[in-house]
């Protein structure tokens, strides 16, 4: 396993890590859970992944269990929360969801007693509040710090401007910034990583847990088959059919990309992981296998990425089409 400091902090984050999005209790169960966090673990991944909303609530308490059965080393493994949307869904009420000072403290509470540890390494602010100040967020953070229960705080999802504010807030009440920010990247969704947030990078530095880098499975190939050919996408009242075209679109590249992979010897999953990490802005990039097989595939993304030589970057380039077109400055 590789190792890359978060931004500029000096945290280490395996290249590859963990999470539970979306499989934790909804796919798999406690022993899937437990076999697969092992595999990662004994690979070197260091960080692992989670949020208050993840199958409300269930996700941490899943991952919680593992690791007290597990009893790894705490001060060896990463664990993040991320706080905004809560987890009752529709029955949340009034401060049970958003960035307000109530919500921020009591859902890092929640969490803690859920992964059954006693503090976040990092703390994510898991969508912008716009119903509240800024000042109320950056202040609650760095009180969270004060008290040990988080180390790093950071954003998900987050514009470049409103980073920025943070940070300026930060600054002007001597405060602690957010450190990393937890974007979607990957070959069809590249303009914050490739392009908004470049300055940030370049003046403040900010480290990135990157989340979907196989575009929800997409960029694994598949769903390759099964879409009916031809699309009469002009048509009024057949929107519908408009998004189909647009999603063989998607395909017919992936279907590209793995003739790629196949010439290269390794699989189209592989390859898309490698070419998200070849990033260095990328500080690691989440996996979310809901099975050894596929976890074990994910993990040679490693040594995938020591192909991806520049003609070869190329080549993906003039496959996918979809490099960000930068403003002239």
């Amino acid at each position: 396993m590789d190792y890359r400091k978060m931004g500029k902090t000096g945290l280490q984050l395996s290249t590859l890590s963990f999470g539970s999005w979306v499989t934790f209790h909804k796919q798999i169960d406690d022993r899937v859970a437990d076999e697969l966090m092992g595999i990662a673990y004994d690979a070197g991944v260091n960080f692992f992944d989670n949020a208050e909303v993840y199958a409300a609530g269930e996700s941490e308490k899943m991952m919680g269990r593992v690791l007290s059965k597990k009893k790894w080393d705490r001060t060896s493994i990463v664990l993040s929360s991320k706080a905004y949307f809560g987890w009752r869904g529709k029955a949340n009420k009034p401060n049970q969801t958003g960035l307000s000072r109530k919500h921020l403290t009591e859902a890092c509470h929640e969490a803690l007693q859920r992964l059954q540890t006693d503090y976040l390494d990092l703390y994510f602010c898991h969508r912008p509040d716009k119903t509240t100040p800024i000042e109320e967020v950056v202040q609650t953070m760095n009180t969270l710090i004060q008290q040990g229960k988080i180390l790093y705080w950071g954003t998900s999802e987050w514009s470049g401007v409103e980073i920025m504010e943070a940070h300026r807030v930060a600054e002007k009440y001597r405060l602690i910034g957010p450190s990393m920010e937890q974007p979607q990247y990957n070959l069809f969704e590249r303009n914050k990583m490739e392009n908004e947030f470049l300055e940030i990078f370049k003046n403040v530095g900010m480290g990135t847990t990157i989340w979907s880098p196989l575009a929800a499975g997409l960029l694994t190939g598949k769903y390759n088959d099964g879409i009916p050919e031809g699309s009469r996408f002009e048509i009024e009242g057949f929107e519908w059919l408009r998004d189909k075209w647009l999603m063989q679109d998607k395909i017919s590249r992936v279907q590209q990309l793995g003739a790629l992979a196949k010439a290269l010897k390794v699989s189209t999953a592989s390859l898309s992981i490698a070419w998200c990490i070849k990033n260095p802005n990328v500080s690691t990039a989440i996996l979310g296998a809901t099975n050894k097989a596929q976890l074990l595939d994910n993990l040679t993304a490693l040594e995938t990425a020591t192909l991806l030589t520049p003609e070869i970057m190329e080549q993906i380039e003039g496959i996918i089409g979809t490099k960000p077109v930068l403003p002239e400055w």
